[in-house]
């Protein structure tokens, strides 16, 4: 706990774009207003903060009432985000053209407090909460918003974005069993999720899936086979196959993408594989369809911008109270203040013994186990 008086925060987004992040913004700025304190946002992560010559000298962005006025509907956010750039591990480049990885923690922090900036309201997933986690370690009053599409996030009910994602699978879902109704298909839908099923369990649920491959139930393809054979002698002739990024066979591993230069591979192609086994062993046409970053933009649902506005309003009466090195997560009806230290570095991933789960079982889902 803190005592020490707050008169300016930051705002900092970090790591893959969700629907609710603008809700969140404008959340803390009218919080933070209202208190008389002022807020600035920092443009990219934290490149604001390490690299402002990149912006011409304005690395922060003055936030007040008028600047998120109408923004809390809007996909993305306005400050910009990264995936690269952990202050932790900066890439550097090397005159022989080779990259170095250096850790500006200290250097951050240093130059917030130059800045005059009191606290700071860390808005990301995982690795971006463990960043503001170890940045709190260094001395940085920071509480953590928790922000992944994946919902897979520890110690919160729900992550905002997460509901925006799965209604959006859902709608695709929807469309898709027109044509393959119409042409007798077998249609394969990936969506993302990483390691964690959540967003394929529920939206293939929820789009009435006929077969949902999760991370979390390694599967048979010969045994999705021989369901979709069963479901056509009782005359359905078509079958919709969701299958998360992170789904793989038993005794298999995850397939990866080769991502851009320079840059790690990535999670992804497994929807390609299962249908193209599938069409081998059952002999009927079969579409794929990647959602892929579709799953991350446009408008956030009335719950998502809900969860958000409430979680950044939160965020700022932690400040007012003297938290630090805290996470605001949902408890339904209730958001709590959770520990730093016990939401990063754990996944939380679909418990096979969920109700959820045996809900998909009863309705004859296949898991491919």
């Amino acid at each position: 706990m803190s005592s020490s008086p707050i008169r300016r925060i930051a705002i900092s987004t970090g790591g893959g774009d969700a629907p609710g992040l603008n809700a969140v913004i404008r959340a803390t700025v009218l919080a933070a207003e209202n208190r008389g304190w002022e807020c600035w946002g920092v443009r990219d992560g934290y490149q604001g903060v390490l690299a402002p010559e990149q912006y011409g000298g304005e690395g922060l962005v003055r936030l007040n009432r008028a600047r998120v006025s109408g923004i809390a509907h809007l996909g993305g956010t306005i400050l910009g985000t990264t995936n690269h750039g952990d202050p932790l591990r900066y890439p550097v480049n090397q005159p022989d053209g080779s990259v170095r990885e250096v850790d500006r923690g200290d250097e951050l922090v240093a130059r917030l407090r130059g800045l005059d900036i009191d606290a700071m309201v860390a808005v990301g997933g995982d690795g971006s909460l463990a960043i503001a986690y170890e940045l709190a370690k260094r001395g940085l009053r920071v509480v953590g918003v928790p922000k992944t599409i994946d919902n897979d996030l520890e110690r919160t009910f729900m992550t905002f974005g997460f509901d925006t994602a799965v209604s959006f699978a859902t709608e695709c879902l929807d469309r898709l069993h027109a044509t393959a109704s119409s042409h007798h298909r077998l249609m394969v839908v990936e969506v993302m999720g990483r390691n964690a099923g959540w967003i394929a369990l529920h939206a293939g649920m929820a789009g009435n899936a006929a077969v949902i491959l999760i991370p979390e139930i390694p599967f048979e393809i010969g045994r999705v086979a021989d369901h979709i054979r069963r479901r056509e002698k009782k005359g359905r002739l078509y079958t919709l196959v969701v299958v998360a990024e992170g789904a793989k066979p038993v005794g298999g591993a995850v397939t990866m993408q080769g991502g851009a230069p320079g840059q790690a591979d990535r999670l992804g192609g497994i929807g390609e594989i299962v249908g193209r086994d599938l069409e081998a062993l059952i002999g009927r046409e079969t579409r794929i369809s990647v959602l892929g970053h579709l799953l991350r933009g446009g408008s956030p649902t009335s719950f998502d911008r809900l969860v958000a506005l409430r979680f950044g309003a939160a965020a700022v009466r932690a400040l007012e109270a003297g938290h630090s090195s805290v996470m605001v997560s949902l408890e339904p009806p209730h958001v709590r203040y959770q520990p730093l230290e016990a939401a990063v570095g754990r996944m939380k991933v679909v418990s096979l013994a969920s109700d959820t789960v045996a809900t998909a079982r009863d309705l004859g889902i296949c898991f491919g186990d």
